[in-house]
């Protein structure tokens, strides 16, 4: 599939940003729609009314809760054309009615409007139209204004990022799989034909790995620093091993790791965390092993490449959440 993007007849979306700003307002999720800074988005918007005793009276899904639909450019040189996506049926699960509580849940996606002749997995054994993407989203509100989100499933591509009430980019599918999806995301294999795939979900990268990432990805287009090394690692694989030297640092590109110290678990980390600092920082060997929790994908640059003050402030981020204080 790369062949036609590196050749620029299709185009990478860009990563979403950090935040959305408020319906209605600059930034929101209608814009990036006008941007076409994505194919799908799955908005989920429910309401509760609550009388003075604290009971829950009322609710529903809000009007505008369901699909957004964005194109797909294709095409060589300046004549482009964009084709839009084709949306699925929205699927609104009945409110689920707890004490002090209602949950909802809505699947929402489709398919890409360009064509995918390929070979599939399932009868008829090849197809024409792309895979199906989609999102499950579960919104839980409670009678005490609190509001919890989940994600209990989702296609194993592309990447799905989640945005909590107040627009702040809240979680990230921690893995994806594009073969699995490309041969046997159609048809009854998704949400429409009941059957849905479990998404393993993970707490976002702070706006520092954000930064720093893009100086480990790109530093040697600006002359500052090396293409990085980009390597594969298993289940269980031994990223880093503690009390060894090293000096390199890790962005998580695809996947979920834990850090390991004496044989404990401390913390698990994935897309966009970056790790490893520390041994740079002290001079010596490193202080806790990274362990591959699934499969994935790791980019590694020499630390003495990247900003000194934003390492050390990336490091105390780590000790805080490894003592959790």
């Amino acid at each position: 599939m790369r062949t036609a993007f590196d050749a620029g007849l299709a185009q990478y979306d860009p990563p979403p940003p950090g935040e959305l700003g408020a319906p209605g307002e600059p930034g929101d999720i209608k814009d990036l729609q006008a941007e076409n800074r994505f194919r799908f988005a799955n908005v989920l918007r429910a309401w509760i009314e609550v009388d003075g005793a604290g009971r829950i009276t009322g609710y529903g899904y809000a009007d505008d809760s369901g699909s957004l639909l964005g194109k797909t450019e294709f095409g060589v040189g300046p004549v482009r054309h964009k084709f839009r996506a084709i949306q699925l049926p929205d699927i609104q699960r009945a409110p689920e009615v707890g004490d002090g509580w209602v949950r909802f849940s809505q699947t929402a996606g489709g398919k890409t409007g360009v064509p995918a002749p390929r070979r599939v997995a399932y009868p008829p054994f090849v197809q024409w139209q792309s895979p199906t993407a989609w999102s499950t989203l579960v919104l839980t509100l409670y009678a005490d204004g609190r509001a919890e989100i989940d994600v209990p499933g989702a296609s194993s591509f592309p990447r799905h990022w989640v945005y909590d009430g107040h627009g702040k980019l809240a979680r990230k599918s921690g893995i994806t799989n594009f073969h699995e999806w490309y041969r046997k995301a159609f048809g009854k294999h998704s949400p429409w034909g009941d059957e849905d795939s479990p998404a393993m979900i993970v707490a976002v990268e702070t706006a520092l790995e954000r930064s720093l990432s893009v100086q480990l990805m790109h530093g040697h287009e600006t002359g500052e620093g090396t293409r990085p090394r980009i390597t594969k690692f298993a289940k269980g694989a031994m990223i880093t091993e503690q009390g060894k030297p090293g000096s390199d640092v890790y962005l998580i590109l695809d996947g979920i790791v834990r850090i390991e110290r004496d044989g404990e678990p401390l913390a698990e980390y994935g897309p966009g965390a970056m790790l490893g600092e520390r041994a740079h920082l002290e001079a010596g060997a490193r202080t806790a092993s990274i362990v591959a929790v699934t499969p994935g994908k790791v980019a590694a640059v020499d630390a003495a490449q990247l900003d000194r003050a934003a390492l050390e402030e990336l490091s105390q981020g780590h000790n805080r959440e490894a003592t959790g204080s």
